[in-house]
């Protein structure tokens, strides 16, 4: 039997941080069914803006929900009258008006290498009837090319509109699932067409993480810093190594 681990939560408190940051004594799983009901809400009415994470501070009187996504302008509408709608519909009909809501929204600085922001853009293309196996090879490309040292996808369903139902899954590069402290980002989502549901799972490797992360803001941080920052890098002179010669023995 295949003992399979969610990417994830194997590698928590390892190199990742948990997305929901408080803490409550009594009230549990009140708080932890409205942080669901919270992230379900989210990524259904906003499922073009490629949401990548969602994370959830909350404190005595107010949470603060930051969400990080390759698309900020869906979410954030004209003027920021989408944000006051959700705002407004978590606050009355999620929370019941117990805590005040404030929604940060955040840009992914590398959308190539997320796995949901994949993984959305491959059900986006599977129910508009594109053939899943140029779906894969793309979304693999656009993978590799962004930076990610290794993918791996795997759909299930009816594929194709077939009658029988089956596994179809493509690699490229390396994903090693077993090492903690490897970078890995994985995510599931359902497409909906007319023949049934077909499951999307992604996996990109990303490098060597040592110490801790978070999802939030290794994400939001612009990608002309890191640029820059290469760029300083790959512009650095030379160091010179000079060998110090001994004094001749009297």
């Amino acid at each position: 039997m295949g003992h399979k681990v969610h990417p994830k939560i194997h590698r928590t408190q390892v190199i990742y941080t948990w997305d929901s940051k408080w803490f409550s004594k009594d009230d549990y799983a009140k708080c932890a069914k409205q942080d669901v009901e919270i992230r379900a809400y989210l990524e259904k009415k906003f499922k073009d803006a490629h949401i990548d994470a969602i994370s959830v501070e909350r404190g005595p009187k107010n949470m603060t929900v930051t969400i990080a996504a390759a698309k900020p302008g869906f979410i954030i509408g004209r003027g920021g009258q989408g944000l006051d709608e959700v705002r407004k519909y978590i606050e009355r009909k999620l929370l019941q008006m117990s805590l005040k809501v404030k929604i940060n929204v955040q840009e992914v600085a590398d959308p190539a290498r997320s796995a949901a922001v994949i993984a959305q853009a491959a059900v986006s293309d599977i129910e508009r009837r594109l053939p899943f196996r140029r779906v894969m090879k793309q979304s693999i490309d656009r993978a590799m090319k962004g930076g990610a040292l290794g993918v791996k996808i795997k759909m299930s369903g009816r594929l194709n509109g077939v009658e029988i139902a089956r596994t179809e899954m493509l690699s490229a590069g390396k994903v090693p699932l077993i090492t903690l402290r490897s970078d890995v980002d994985y995510s599931w989502k359902e497409a909906h067409t007319m023949y049934g549901k077909i499951g999307i799972k992604v996996w990109v490797y990303r490098g060597q993480v040592f110490g801790r992360k978070d999802d939030i803001q290794a994400e939001a941080t612009p990608a002309s810093t890191k640029r820059d920052e290469s760029e300083k890098r790959t512009n650095r002179a030379p160091r010179q190594r000079t060998r110090k010669q001994s004094a001749p023995a009297a």
